[in-house]
């Protein structure tokens, strides 16, 4: 098979002028060979350029060049109103004559982590054994690590296993922790307690780089990446085994009708399909609840929190490459699980955010506003001074932990990394264990296409590694802390000093995060200071930080299942909860014709963080993914 699409292109988006575009000749039917597209979004006040030559080519370049293409299956066709509700959902298997497919052996969601591990660990058993199997990355993300963001305090004990020499390699690994700090904090003090996270042999680093640097190595192995393109919906056969995604079209305006850029989406199949979308992935959370995979694994529901985190310059005197803190307390309250982290990166760089469990009580806290008044305690605020934002973002995680692991195989695939969910919480890591599932998962998938054997060899690899031992040990740490934070202290102190994860109980999660949520009426407003542009910022400063866009006329991608719920149960119950527990200001009321608060969605604002999907108290909201390459444009998160 011929590759047509190179390392820089597939990576970077390419000027207007690039040489691969201006070969493509423009005509009606190649809208995409156009000069680049720039439009301004009128609420976010950002520029959003859609390079709509970028990639597309390429990957319809595939087609053709393999003898395996045909018309796929649609699949879930939905019903969406123009005001971003849904309507009446069916699902069905029909041929689709406009629509292209490409075969592929393996298919892969998500350029992160566990994808990029995956992908390498098939491309190498395949050198191994001298076997040609292809493999296929797609990411919604305008390039690889655009959506990646991450504390992060590396372990590298999954990398040591896949690439053994990448500290000969020019990686992005470069800053060995040096110092280790957890304190507890009041309003006005810092108080020191014995560090439990052991950081010795870990790296400061940030992740979208280190994506970015795995990227490049899968594809010196062969492995095709894809990014800007959005796996819209799973295509399954008659026999309900998913045989694949399909992306979803571009070029479709707000209203429905399709614009003079209008590209159909291209089904990608695949004998095995990984899903590797991070955690509350919109296609995995499909899949587990179609399969029963909670129910077949015995597990919880899932827990999540919420984690904001901003890049600093500093000023050098104040910089100590390598140096970690961990806070607890102040100025979340007792009954409030989350904290902050504090890492020094390279280059007068470091790393500042902070964590907010999800199953929080008061519908007035808002985790956004927490970071901001976070930054002005007295043991904080003097680092920051003098510094300046770099960039800005924000992403939910996994906490559920042990329990909450879902049988991670499906009928044509499996769940890899945070889409499974793999965060070790006391240790607050979980890119060692998604690459190490990403690689286990590969492995399990190279002996069925190759040997014949069955996908269920992933979760008893799962089961006999390392991650389910570290899992297991560290099981009892995030339920404890249900009981507030001095009991959750007390007994992941005991669970960690004295039983070691030996303990022979284990204890369970309480409600779902969006049942936690109490009604209004049982709190007070939290009055929090104005942002004095220093340290603490507005959300409109802050999202320019983050670089995102999204083209503004295509079709809502955050949908209201009910469009009645904001106004006749978010609000008056709970003081509209999505208006503060959103780090983007998507959400917001506003008054209608008639002076009535009504719920105004901007969408484009949308970090992709998915604590909409999450926290609304009804379940109300759908997040699915917008036209590809939308979204933040992380670089140094």
């Amino acid at each position: 098979m011929i590759r047509l699409i190179t390392k820089s292109k597939s990576f970077r988006k390419p000027s207007s002028s690039s040489s691969f575009l201006s070969s493509i000749s423009p005509s009606p039917s190649n809208p995409f060979s156009s000069s680049p597209k720039t439009t301004h979004i009128p609420n976010g006040g950002y520029l959003y350029v859609q390079l709509l030559g970028r990639n597309f080519a390429s990957l319809r370049s595939q087609i053709g060049s393999r003898p395996e293409v045909s018309s796929g299956y649609c699949q879930n066709w939905v019903n969406v109103r123009a005001n971003g509700t849904l309507g009446s959902q069916t699902r069905s298997l029909c041929s689709e004559p406009d629509r292209e497919s490409i075969q592929y052996d393996v298919v892969i969601v998500g350029a992160g982590p566990a994808g990029l591990s995956a992908a390498i660990r098939m491309k190498q058993l395949c050198r191994e054994k001298d076997v040609d199997l292809s493999v296929c990355v797609v990411e919604k993300g305008a390039e690889v690590g655009a959506h990646i963001i991450s504390g992060n305090v590396f372990e590298p004990r999954a990398l040591n296993e896949l690439l053994p020499q990448w500290k000969d390699e020019e990686s992005p690994i470069t800053v060995p922790v040096t110092s280790d700090k957890f304190w507890l904090l009041t309003k006005d003090r810092a108080l020191s307690l014995p560090s439990p996270f052991d950081n010795r042999g870990n790296y400061v680093i940030s992740l979208s780089e280190l994506v970015r640097w795995m990227g490049v190595k899968a594809e010196e192995l062969g492995v095709e990446i894809y990014p800007g393109f959005a796996a819209s919906e799973i295509l399954y056969d008659t026999n309900d085994t998913v045989v694949g995604i399909g992306t979803n079209d571009m070029g479709i305006a707000k209203d429905g009708s399709k614009k003079e850029n209008f590209q159909r989406g291209i089904e990608l199949k695949g004998r095995v399909t990984l899903l590797a979308e991070g955690c509350r992935g919109s296609l995995s959370e499909q899949i587990m609840k179609k399969y029963n995979l909670r129910e077949k694994g015995h597990s919880q529901h899932q827990t999540y929190a919420l984690g904001i985190k901003e890049v600093w310059e500093i000023d050098e005197g104040k910089h100590e490459p390598g140096a970690v803190l961990h806070t607890l307390g102040w100025p979340l309250d007792p009954k409030t699980y989350g904290g902050s982290f504090l890492y020094h990166m390279k280059d007068r760089q470091i790393s500042i955010g902070f964590v907010v469990a999800l199953n929080y009580h008061n519908p007035f806290l808002n985790p956004y506003e927490e970071f901001q008044k976070f930054k002005h305690h007295p043991a904080i605020k003097t680092l920051l001074e003098g510094g300046t934002v770099l960039q800005y973002g924000a992403r939910t995680l996994n906490e559920g932990g042990f329990q909450s692991i879902p049988y991670p195989v499906f009928p044509g695939g499996a769940l890899i990394g945070c889409s499974a969910g793999f965060l070790n919480v006391p240790k607050i890591k979980g890119t060692h264990t998604a690459m190490k599932s990403g690689m286990l998962a590969a492995e399990a998938t190279f002996s069925l296409l190759h040997e014949g054997s069955r996908m269920e060899k992933y979760w008893d690899a799962l089961r006999n590694s390392w991650i389910w031992e570290e899992l297991y040990r560290a099981r009892n740490f995030r339920p404890a802390f249900e009981y507030g934070l001095i009991p959750g202290l007390a007994l992941s102190a005991l669970e960690h000093y004295i039983m070691k994860g030996r303990s022979p109980w284990t204890l369970k999660h309480g409600k779902p995060d969006h049942e936690a949520t109490n009604v209004a009426q049982f709190h007070s407003p939290i009055q929090y200071p104005k942002p004095d542009g220093v340290l603490s910022f507005d959300i409109p400063t802050s999202l320019h930080r983050s670089n995102t866009n999204h083209e503004h006329d295509q079709p809502p991608h955050l949908r209201l299942r009910d469009p009645n719920i904001p106004e006749l149960v978010n609000l008056p119950e709970y003081a509209g909860p999505e208006s503060r527990y959103c780090p983007a200001r998507v959400y917001e009321y506003v008054p209608d014709e008639e002076g009535q608060p009504k719920l105004q969605i901007n969408a484009q604002n949308c970090l992709h963080c998915k604590a909409c999907d999450i926290k609304d108290p009804k379940q109300n909201i759908n997040w699915t993914p917008p036209e590809g390459g939308g979204g933040p444009g992380y670089s140094i998160m």
